[in-house]
């Protein structure tokens, strides 16, 4: 279609210059005696019919056209295409905003801890506050640290804690509507009312105290939480309200957070605790593993099973008569015949023997067609006999 037009706008400015350069006839005007305002109008309606009928962003513009880019080259620029909201192909500019994104790396052991900790929580809060307490696990998500130092909502609570055995620290924050109602609750506030919040001012020494009474409850059940994982000890090292002070990490350090959600009937807010993963990772093998039971990997009815397969496992027992030691060239010897003189008589004891394992001590004899023995010591006073012998 521009080709088109622009041969037709050719053939028309064709036409224009050789009626200008034909005589004019007799009683008329040439076409430079035109109004030259009219003149220009005509030009600048037919360049905008030719701009017009160009697509945009083709190949076909006209010299002095602007380039406008269509949708789809603009999604090709930046990134984005169709369909790609799902899909693992990520270029352009959507790789560069999602590198600030972490991956989480699933730890099913710790989803269970977590679980066991909102449990804990429940009643120990309960205890605590002497009210209906709810708390609820939120999710689970994995955030770079400084990423959540910038989004944690002021004012604020911020703990910042030890996990003894882990050799690092993680960090509690408590915002702003659970502390003033932790505060209501236990100086004796009314139920049914809203927790009065006063905005603009630094926490008191008295809310301070009260938080931290809370904070300490929720460590130690977070310790009975890991504790048929492993044994760790949570302790309390500092509080702070600002973020800046609680830095127990890189900012570009990737962590574990955990948000937890306490209700108390009509009053309550929120407890996140971040755990960087350099204090998970001497423990990481043990989140790895799969749950099984409440007791953390371990399963009673498979143990059980396995004790009993066990009790009814065969076993090939040896009844030794006498050993004694004699050359190899002598054994080499031997023929069919040969007797061989044993250092033991009728009443001499036989060695029951599993390998190398001395199980029990007796004495031959015979019932009825077949030989057997008769144990004299059991397999526990064997081995404490050897035991006897080897410490003399």
């Amino acid at each position: 279609m521009a080709d088109e037009d622009q041969d037709a706008m050719a053939a028309e400015w064709a036409a224009m210059a050789e009626e200008d350069a034909a005589p004019a006839p007799s009683g008329g005007s040439s076409i430079e005696e035109e109004d030259p305002d009219a003149l220009a109008a005509e030009w600048e309606a037919m360049v905008g019919d030719d701009s017009g009928g160009a697509s945009i962003g083709g190949a076909e513009d006209g010299p002095g056209a602007e380039r406008i880019l269509n949708q789809d080259e603009i999604d090709n620029l930046l990134g984005f295409e169709g369909g790609e909201e799902d899909g693992d192909d990520r270029s352009g500019i959507r790789s560069i905003i999602n590198t600030a994104l972490v991956s989480y790396e699933r730890l099913p052991m710790l989803e269970i801890v977590f679980d066991r900790l909102v449990r804990l929580m429940t009643t120990s809060l309960r205890n605590f506050t002497s009210d209906n307490v709810e708390v609820s696990l939120d999710n689970i998500s994995s955030i770079r640290f400084g990423d959540y130092l910038n989004s944690i909502p002021l004012p604020a609570i911020l703990a910042v804690f030890r996990a003894e055995q882990l050799d690092n620290y993680g960090l509690l924050t408590v915002d702003s509507n659970l502390i003033y109602s932790i505060v209501d609750v236990l100086l004796g506030g009314r139920r049914g009312t809203a927790a009065m919040r006063v905005e603009g001012r630094p926490y008191t020494t008295i809310e301070r105290q009260l938080v931290q009474r809370m904070i300490q409850v929720v460590l130690e059940d977070a310790h009975s939480a890991f504790k048929p994982l492993t044994n760790v000890d949570f302790t309390l090292d500092r509080v702070e309200t600002n973020p800046r002070f609680a830095a127990i990490a890189r900012p570009a350090n990737a962590a574990i957070l955990v948000r937890l959600r306490i209700d108390m009937e009509d009053r309550g807010g929120r407890i996140e605790l971040l755990l960087p993963y350099a204090t998970l990772e001497p423990v990481r093998k043990m989140l790895l593993q799969q749950f099984m039971g409440e007791k953390f990997g371990r399963d009673n009815i498979w143990e059980s099973h396995l004790a009993s397969e066990l009790w009814s496992t065969a076993m090939e027992v040896s009844a030794v008569l006498d050993e004694y030691d004699v050359p190899l060239k002598q054994m080499m010897d031997l023929k069919v015949g040969d007797t061989i003189m044993m250092n033991t008589s009728p009443d001499s004891d036989i060695t029951l023997r599993c390998g190398d394992v001395t199980l029990a001590n007796g004495r031959m004899g015979r019932l009825g067609r077949n030989i057997a023995i008769r144990v004299k010591d059991g397999l526990q006073n064997t081995v404490r006999r050897q035991l006897e012998d080897q410490m003399s």
